[in-house]
């Protein structure tokens, strides 16, 4: 009988072990720093234009995309940005001036207009209450431009190539944008695009 439990006081060691084992190798999803979009609603574009953007991008430069394409077409890329363009990054999303700004600058559309919202998540461990900051910025036909620190932002969105993304799906991952932010980027204004 003091053998068979001592088996069996064994077996649950090295099962738990096992299982202990396993808990330690798995690698958690890094945290998200922010989360950024841009529209163009413009009637003239021009070729190969952006007109919808999202991404987020966590603390360790990994980023999940989404942005409009040709014919409408929505592309959703995942990766790593490189070391250069992610220290750009954070260099204009730390900006003491973009941080500053009020959490919702509106307008009324008339024509045309071009909107950045953000969302800065606070770093550690995700909190009860949402201590993300938001900012949001509408450029209404012209009248109400962005701000330089904004302005930085949108370059480096329009400009930023993503190099050997994989696609992801929208139901991978479907909070790309900002919350409470732009929603134009849903599965059913758009198709998932896998190129």
């Amino acid at each position: 009988m003091r053998c068979t439990k001592s088996y069996v006081a064994a077996a649950v060691v090295v099962l738990a072990s096992g299982l202990w084992a396993q808990e330690v190798k798995h690698d958690p999803a890094p945290q998200i720093m922010a989360r950024l979009s841009y529209d163009n609603s413009g009637v003239i574009q021009e070729e190969h234009a952006i007109r919808h953007i999202c991404i987020a991008v966590s603390v360790n430069g990994d980023y999940k995309i989404a942005r409009s394409i040709d014919q409408g077409k929505t592309q959703r890329l995942e990766g790593r940005i490189p070391a250069e363009q992610f220290q750009q990054f954070k260099k204009a999303i730390e900006s003491p001036e973009l941080r500053g700004l009020s959490a919702d600058q509106g307008g009324l559309i008339r024509r045309e207009s071009e909107r950045f919202a953000a969302e800065f998540v606070p770093p550690g461990p995700p909190q009860l209450e949402d201590k993300s900051k938001r900012v949001e910025w509408l450029n209404a036909d012209g009248e109400n431009p962005f701000p330089k620190s904004v302005a930085r932002v949108v370059d480096w969105l329009k400009n930023f190539e993503p190099r050997d993304g994989k696609v992801f799906t929208y139901a991978d991952y479907p909070d790309v944008c900002p919350s409470g932010g732009l929603r134009l980027l849903q599965p059913s204004l758009t198709e998932n695009s896998q190129h």
